[in-house]
């Protein structure tokens, strides 16, 4: 099993220093960022993170494809992945966010051009880090693992043909609650995604990555699931319980469903929010 973190950036340098030092030491592998217009980016934090630490791995989760030209993206990527000593995981995606686009003054458009836009960054990518003297890199290393993130077909059998990495965000298609954020998929659904992507794997051997957006530990389930309505206002209690993307319960229980999303899904690599750091902290100390 791997653990990861997607850490939001606090307003100093000290106080970032001493997040990713504590996300180190509660035992996560990676320590992420990610990609918003308004918010800092990623790339300097990054670099920032793993001089912070010693052994976690950083990534981005995930750098919007369609705000970049893939030779410059390849520039910042390969610099930040020597500065950080080989330790750099790049998380793409192709975005979702049509406020943020037109904020930067790029077309949306489709999901279809969107996905293109990040096919196009990928072959990119590859074809520059291919080349030996294209780019400063860490020694015998051709690039980081790229890890492709979304849910549609088109963008799954993107990834199951090029991602070192496919994540499943849990979100259920494009839906969103009333406050904009993702309203995430049952366990019916989470499947059929999951089974999709293994048929056009065929055979391709990948990680899996799941986000999970709540960790709680708790011996009041029942009550913290009800409290969690708004990520499956459309799933009962029962049905938020068997979610694979919300982790409710004992320390024991969550540690007991990682382990059969991992058997039953092939999630051995799995990503929280900050809001689950310490929480996900105390479920890794069982699991290692």
């Amino acid at each position: 099993m791997r653990f990861g973190v997607a850490l939001h950036l606090p307003a100093t340098r000290r106080e970032w220093v001493e997040k990713c030092k504590k996300a180190e030491t509660l035992g996560f592998d990676t320590i992420s960022v990610a990609d918003h217009l308004g918010m800092p980016s990623p790339f300097p934090a990054l670099v920032l993170a793993a001089e912070a630490t010693e052994r976690v791995r950083v990534g981005t989760y995930m750098l919007n494809a369609g705000f970049y030209r893939p030779a410059l993206a390849a520039r910042d990527i390969a610099t930040t992945d020597v500065f950080t000593g080989g330790r750099l995981e790049v998380g793409l995606g192709a975005g979702h966010a049509r406020q943020e686009f037109e904020a930067a003054g790029l077309p949306f458009g489709t999901g279809g051009e969107r996905v293109q836009a990040l096919g196009r960054m990928v072959s990119r990518l590859r074809e520059i880090f291919a080349d030996p003297g294209s780019q400063p890199r860490p020694a015998q290393r051709p690039g980081p693992p790229i890890m492709i993130a979304g849910r549609g077909d088109r963008l799954l059998r993107l990834a199951a043909r090029e991602a070192d990495i496919i994540g499943f965000n849990g979100a259920a298609s494009s839906a969103h609650d009333g406050s904009g954020l993702p309203v995430f998929a049952g366990l019916k659904d989470l499947t059929e995604r999951v089974e999709f992507v293994r048929a056009a794997l065929d055979g391709r051997e990948v990680e899996f990555n799941s986000t999970v957006p709540a960790v709680v530990i708790t011996n009041e389930r029942r009550a913290a699931l009800e409290k969690l309505a708004h990520f499956a206002p459309g799933l009962s209690v029962e049905e938020r319980a068997e979610m694979p993307s919300l982790m409710v319960g004992t320390a024991r229980q969550i540690a007991d469903k990682i382990l059969l999303n991992r058997e039953r899904l092939g999630f051995g690599y799995v990503t929280v929010h900050e809001g689950g750091l310490e929480a996900m902290g105390a479920v890794i100390e069982l699991l290692r």
